[in-house]
């Protein structure tokens, strides 16, 4: 009796994980990431990948409270401390930060083939990173020209 207590337990409660989860993922998170590119001589910051980029890695403000001495945020700050908060919670149960708990939402509404593409893309481009830090002269130029693709492919799929 008391295993079939925790079984409806454990079924229920990630139900209402997951059902939380979807609905904080209704909005678009902000972006953390932000592309170093150079264009014409001039450097210029994106969200899009783009041939030779340098990947930046940025956390967004949360608000000001300097000025007025009370803090001041919007709803998509308050949406982003929302699902940090439920990630946290879930931790023990999940295993995973708050980061792969919102790439885990995302991906949710993916199709099954399209999530395992956004995984093994997670580790080509990973490893294609670590190439281009040693890599110099025409080696660099073909690892930062497949790390564009990479990166792209990326991006067109929501992963």
């Amino acid at each position: 009796m008391h295993l079939r207590g925790l079984h409806h337990f454990t079924a229920l409660t990630a139900l209402l994980l997951v059902t939380i989860h979807a609905n904080a993922q209704s909005l678009p998170p902000p972006a953390k990431t932000v592309f170093r590119c150079e264009e014409g001589g001039k450097v210029v910051y994106s969200d899009a990948p783009c041939l030779g980029a340098r990947k930046i890695d940025v956390e967004p403000t949360r608000g000001v409270s300097k000025l007025s001495g009370k803090e001041r945020i919007g709803s998509a700050v308050q949406h982003e401390r929302q699902r940090e908060q439920i990630a946290e919670a879930v931790r023990p149960l999940s295993g995973m930060n708050p980061q792969q708990f919102d790439t885990f939402g995302r991906r949710q509404n993916l199709s099954a083939a399209v999530q395992r593409e956004c995984l093994r893309l997670d580790e080509q481009v990973m490893a294609a990173e670590r190439d281009e830090h040693g890599a110099k002269g025409p080696v660099l130029a073909d690892i930062q020209a497949r790390l564009f693709g990479l990166r792209k492919r990326f991006r067109e799929l929501g992963c």
